[in-house]
């Protein structure tokens, strides 16, 4: 069914919460379906809440208790609900079952081990939605990513792809006969272990095999009508942007907008092939495209995002180390504890770090020690990094003005702030208490658009 050369080519990826009962896996097969004549490659997620069961199973098996029922459970209720042959993914419960055994018997989880367990939620959802678009008069195909060039390196949990595999990738998916159904998430390391792109990792997988072939678009169905001005759930006055650029997409990915993987716009943007964010629920919903170049609104932003449960580390030399200095130890001492930067300042001989996540304690504990070597080093946790977003920020001379008086109309006090060289984003620290109260007084900001915004320029 993969055409080769084809511009109507697209890649469609719905998300486990598109697939996450019989009714909305019918509903993704209709919408596959209705695309058949632009030779659609599907993506999938593994159904609802699979790959967090599969984690907490994993978790018990190394404290001595084997459960697989709750995962079996729910999609052999799937597989009834949809007609479909009940044994249909047998293998692959037993096959877990053993995994989740071994793991019980040594009392260990490494990361190459949860890969291995966290890949069957995709290929169960592979074979069932496959198996959906058969019952349904289409010539759905199962395709484990793995088995067809997705080859990454060898960092479980968070692989990435190797380069130069675009050609093996578009050479099996195009002798497939029928819709391919391709697992997202996974890939293989040279030594033949399944490996995992990160959470979220669906998302990337259906821009590798879309800037493999080469398509027109590439599509993420998801639970919300594109991308939008600010979480819904914070503040319900939320609306989905028409067209943002690669580079907004990016940053908002980057600061914590959940409907895109942080990595997924980059294959996509070294082939500048769009992609589309939709809703299942609604596919009627024009949704938001993502293309090379952004369209510039009204308002004085685009979108407002967040990054909750980060913390904040500040190292001040007693000994009047230079800044270059101490962040460059500190930056190699983090790195060494595991522990990602998201966002960084400088002062004289003081640097104020924030973290892209929370850490065990352990390991937070055994950094510090570390960076108590460089002065005196402070950790505070809890804190949330709120950041502004998009090209009409540009040259804004009050813009920053604006967002300070928003906050500290409400009693919100940033502790850092931070604006890209790009100036299309603009990032403040904060306590996670205060969220609520930030994104709604900034996308109040960004609604009303003032009048002292509008056209303003340096």
């Amino acid at each position: 069914m993969v055409r080769h050369g084809d511009l109507r080519m697209i890649v469609m990826k719905f998300g486990g919460s598109s697939i996450a009962d019989a009714e909305k896996v019918r509903r993704a097969v209709g919408l596959v379906a209705e695309a058949r004549e632009r030779a659609p490659v599907v993506v999938v997620s593994a159904h609802g809440k699979t790959t967090d069961q599969l984690l907490e199973s994993a978790r018990r098996a190394s404290l001595g208790t084997i459960d697989t029922s709750v995962i079996t459970g729910y999609h052999q209720k799937l597989l009834s609900d949809l007609d479909l042959e009940p044994t249909l993914c047998d293998d692959l419960f037993d096959r877990l079952q053993g995994f989740i055994r071994g793991v019980s018997l040594i009392r260990e989880l490494t990361p190459r081990t949860i890969d291995q367990i966290l890949a069957f939620g995709e290929q169960c959802s592979t074979r069932i939605v496959a198996a959906c678009m058969r019952s349904q008069g289409l010539p759905g195909v199962a395709v484990n990513s793995f088995e067809i060039g997705l080859e990454t390196d060898s960092r479980h949990g968070a692989a990435t792809p190797l380069p130069g595999i675009d050609a093996s990738l578009a050479s099996h998916l195009r002798k497939i006969e029928g819709i391919a159904v391709v697992t997202g998430f996974l890939g293989k390391d040279a030594s033949g272990s399944i490996t995992t792109l990160g959470r979220s990792g669906s998302d990337y997988t259906a821009s590798i095999v879309g800037a493999a072939l080469g398509v027109e678009e590439i599509q993420i169905w998801t639970d919300v009508s594109g991308v939008m001005t600010c979480d819904p759930s914070v503040d319900p006055r939320a609306r989905s942007l028409a067209r943002l650029s690669f580079e907004e997409a990016s940053e908002l990915a980057y600061y914590g907008a959940e409907v895109l993987h942080p990595a997924t716009l980059v294959p996509a943007i070294r082939k500048g092939i769009p992609v589309r964010v939709l809703n299942t629920m609604h596919p009627a919903d024009s949704g938001s495209i993502i293309l090379p170049e952004s369209a510039l609104t009204e308002s004085a932003a685009k979108s407002i995002v967040y990054k909750e449960d980060v913390c904040l580390i500040t190292i001040a030399s007693a000994r009047l180390m230079s800044a270059v200095e101490i962040l460059s130890r500190a930056f190699g001492i983090l790195s060494d504890s595991g522990i990602g930067v998201h966002m960084a300042t400088t002062s004289e001989a003081t640097v104020s770090l924030v973290t892209d996540r929370d850490y065990d304690e352990q390991v937070v504990s055994q950094a510090m020690n570390r960076l108590a070597g460089l002065g005196t080093a402070q950790i505070y946790r809890e804190q949330a990094i709120v950041c502004v977003i998009g090209e009409e920020l540009k040259g804004k001379v009050r813009i920053l003005e604006e967002i300070f008086a928003a906050l500290g109309s409400n009693g919100i006090k940033a502790r850092m702030v931070s604006q890209s060289a790009t100036e299309i984003n603009i990032a403040v620290l904060i306590r996670n208490a205060e969220i609520a109260t930030a994104v709604t007084s900034l996308h109040e900001l960004i609604l009303a658009v003032p009048q002292s915004l509008r056209g303003e320029r340096r």
